[in-house]
């Protein structure tokens, strides 16, 4: 469990600059691509957003794969002062189970909005009002569209702007102040603007897309792209719902209607809605002119090298001993090493290098000379006196372990 906790939480540290790293991508790439096709500018945004979520996931399982066994003998292999950020990372680490708890919490609150948000949809569906007139209107238009499955049509009062929900058993759901107000025709081509959303199977796409809200909900950068996503969706639906009716000034005239009769804004997380209406209403009456995106080349090339260079980052500090505290000696423990006599009589001096085990309990249990004083008593005498020392255990992800460390002995006469 404790490794669990660990790699989830660097997982979740490490996304802070993986997620600014795709979210700045992303954004290049998008502004030299506002002259292309909705299409092309939500595919790109939901790939970020994709990647956005596959970044993490991986690094989470390639450090469970890695295991502790790895990790313990690259700490045993270090020595002190190579890693000069340790107490930074042990703290931080030492404080990841929190961490990973507030995650959850946040986690847990919010799929509880998003099941609140799909309940009231099933509750819709069963309580909705049914016109039979809307219905066949809306059978036909699925037809039109290649639509097999089933649509159905209901007429909700508290409902502010159409919704289309479900997958399987697809459903709109449509205000009753719009089937009531709003003129046939432009009735039907918001209609047949739902119903793009159903045959390119939207609230499926937008369900996993809240998946990834929930989940990495703490990154600016992933509301930005799920925005960005539900604006381009709204802008390809349009398209589609204007090739059907053959009139898409009919649909803009019927998007600035829904927009008047707005009173309220009621947005369900599962719904395959957004988009700006007055952005969607100048899309459709003055559509900029598609031209080419030579320039999309490059910026796709210095995004996949930019992702490569900060995944090489990440690599590398994953093979250093993340989190990892030096034994700290207790002084209380030890004694002033005993001079040997021959040494003190012949006057001998010198420094002594020496690399010493501390156990997971603290206790020395082995040492050898790295740099002998040039005199084998002292340096033994050093030994000796090492060894009579307690320390506080190193620790590697907030568990003890057994590790090498190194101490100078200076022999001086007064």
């Amino acid at each position: 469990m404790t490794d669990i906790i660990q790699a989830a939480g660097w997982a979740l540290i490490h996304f802070l600059w993986q997620g600014a790293l795709l979210g700045l991508g992303a954004a290049i790439l998008l502004r030299l691509m506002r002259g292309s096709r909705p299409g092309a500018r939500y595919t790109v945004a939901c790939a970020a957003l994709l990647a956005c979520l596959l970044w993490p996931a991986y690094e989470f399982a390639a450090a469970l794969q890695s295991g502790s066994g790895k990790l313990q003998i690259l700490a045993q292999s270090a020595v002190d002062g190579i890693y000069p950020h340790s107490e930074l990372l042990a703290g931080i680490d030492n404080r990841l189970p929190l961490l990973v708890a507030t995650w959850l919490a946040c986690v847990g609150a919010l799929t509880l909005r998003s099941a609140f948000g799909l309940a009231w949809i099933a509750r819709a569906r069963r309580t909705g009002g049914r016109n039979t007139h809307w219905q066949q209107r809306l059978s036909q238009l699925a037809a039109r569209l290649g639509i097999r499955r089933e649509v159905s049509l209901r007429i909700v009062e508290t409902l502010a702007s159409p919704i289309t929900a479900g997958w399987w058993r697809p459903v709109v759901l449509m205000p009753a102040a719009l089937v009531a107000r709003m003129p046939p025709e432009l009735l039907e081509a918001l209609l047949a603007h739902e119903l793009a959303h159903v045959r390119r199977h939207d609230f499926l796409v937008n369900l996993l897309q809240n998946v990834v809200e929930i989940l990495l909900f703490y990154h600016p950068a992933v509301w930005w792209l799920s925005r960005r996503i539900r604006h381009e969706r709204e802008l390809v639906a349009d398209s589609i719902a204007a090739g059907l009716t053959g009139e898409p000034r009919r649909l803009a005239l019927a998007l600035s209607e829904l927009e008047k009769m707005q009173f309220a804004s009621q947005r369900l997380a599962l719904a395959a809605d957004g988009g700006d209406l007055a952005q969607r209403i100048r899309q459709l009456v003055l559509p900029a002119q598609q031209r080419g995106n030579w320039k999309a080349v490059f910026a796709t090339l210095g995004l996949a090298a930019a992702c490569l260079s900060g995944y090489a980052n990440a690599r590398g500090e994953a093979s250093l001993p993340a989190a990892r505290t030096p034994a700290v000696v207790n002084f209380s423990t030890c004694s002033k090493p005993h001079w040997p006599k021959r040494d003190l009589k012949a006057g001998h001096t010198g420094t002594v290098t020496l690399a010493f085990n501390v156990s997971t309990s603290g206790a020395v249990i082995g040492s050898r000379v790295v740099h002998s004083s040039g005199h084998p008593g002292l340096d033994q005498a050093a030994r000796a006196g090492i060894e009579k020392c307690h320390f506080i255990p190193a620790k590697l992800r907030g568990k003890p372990i057994a590790t090498w460390q190194q101490m100078q002995y200076v022999w001086t006469l007064e």
